[in-house]
């Protein structure tokens, strides 16, 4: 894959102090260092550089757009299926596909959205006006027409995949919908990865939305705390090796290029774990409801209880609180007939696994991107997904084959 890192300029190695404070490292960096390891230790540096770049870029769109949205009437739209889409998903597609097909022409995209929507609504005009405002040289002397077709770039059609694992970035433009029309009140992601000959080996997350504490408070907290939530943000990067990291979105920072090293959390007890599932799904439909029941009071957690997070929407947020210790354990079942997409999932996986974790389907076999059928963009695990810092993970396993085939 030596191809996919001579299309970039060389960059600069790392030259700043090092601190370390309990299971967190901090590494700071000169103003022309941008990722928290040298790039000879990094074989895709160069790519990961570029996702960490448009992913920013990205979030800015949405957090423009979410600005618009709730400030006046907005541009909310309900897709086909029902699905609630806003201009942001379509504009953060067509930025990230225009940016990577300048730096990386020969790696083709798999995306979530297509321009069909967009056409049949004339609103083309929007999305590149969203684009404008917030990124001016993005669309310098491109048309409607070009953004359309950055769309397409990621379609379903636009690229055929041959029988062996092929390399492709994988996006998930907002992952979390719902999340980003709650106006701050919950959190959602922009999820880039890059996947080689089937095996992920970078990802980048943007939660535009993330706070610190979030974590510690109830769905009703948060709720009435929203506004605080307005110009906060996370950056979560990790490349196969190398470890998982978070740095601020904020770009006002004194220090924007400070990154901190993450762990996942220690629980090994599962009634001392912090859980947190799909946002469709009641807790009693899962198996270990038989035996713990699930409070979203941290004060008050006995110990046949569980803790529950409720400040998710989407999975890939999920992944982010595992991956950044908040949590200890996302799980989610697969519908009868599932249609689990793989952007949902496989930025979150290489984040969690570099961070200590571990993300396997609930019969313990791991993820598999390259067995997919579909064109990599839907994967089939057994029954559903278990992610969970590790130290819990054969506990939990044990539990879910007990109680789920009964």
């Amino acid at each position: 894959m030596d191809i996919l890192c001579s299309q970039l300029s060389p960059v600069p190695f790392f030259n700043g102090p090092v601190t370390r404070r309990g299971r967190s490292a901090t590494f700071r960096f000169s103003i022309r260092a941008t990722l928290p390891f040298p790039h000879q230790e990094a074989k895709y540096y160069k790519e990961l550089e570029a996702a960490v770049h448009v992913v920013q870029k990205a979030c800015n769109i949405t957090l423009h757009v979410q600005s618009s949205l709730f400030s006046t009437n907005g541009k909310v739209i309900e897709k086909n299926d029902q699905t609630p889409v806003t201009v942001a998903d379509f504009g953060v597609q067509a930025l990230i596909s225009l940016e990577l097909n300048k730096l990386f022409p020969s790696i083709p995209l798999v995306a979530e959205e297509d321009s069909a929507f967009l056409r049949s609504r004339n609103l083309a005009g929007t999305v590149f006006d969203a684009i404008t405002a917030t990124d001016s040289s993005t669309c310098k002397s491109l048309t409607e027409d070009d953004i359309l077709e950055a769309i397409d770039r990621g379609s379903k059609d636009a690229f055929v995949f041959g029988p062996k694992p092929a390399t492709y970035w994988l996006l998930d433009p907002i992952d979390g919908t719902r999340g980003f029309l709650k106006a701050g009140k919950a959190f959602y992601v922009v999820g880039l990865t890059l996947v080689v000959e089937g095996e992920i080996a970078i990802g980048v997350m943007g939660c535009p939305t993330w706070k610190e504490d979030l974590s510690e408070k109830s769905s009703v907290e948060i709720e009435e705390d929203c506004d605080s939530l307005h110009g906060s943000g996370t950056v979560m990067i990790a490349h196969k090796g190398c470890g998982t990291w978070m740095k601020s979105l904020n770009s006002q920072l004194k220090s924007p290029d400070v990154w901190t090293r993450c762990f996942v959390d220690g629980s090994d007890v599962i009634h001392k774990a912090c859980f947190c599932i799909s946002d469709s799904e009641k807790w009693e439909a899962l198996p270990l409801s038989p035996l713990f029941n699930a409070t979203s009071n941290a004060d008050n957690v006995g110990s046949n209880q569980v803790l529950l997070s409720r400040a998710c929407c989407g999975s890939l947020s999920k992944y982010l609180m595992v991956a950044s210790g908040r949590a200890s354990i996302f799980i989610l079942r697969a519908k009868q007939k599932p249609t689990i997409m793989a952007w949902d999932h496989a930025v979150g996986i290489i984040c969690v696994h570099e961070a200590g974790g571990k993300v396997t389907d609930w019969n313990g076999s791991e993820i598999d991107l390259a067995a997919d059928r579909d064109g990599r963009r839907i994967i089939y695990p057994s029954d559903g997904i278990l992610v969970t810092n590790g130290h819990i993970h054969d506990q939990v396993l044990q539990i879910i084959c007990q109680t789920s085939r009964v």
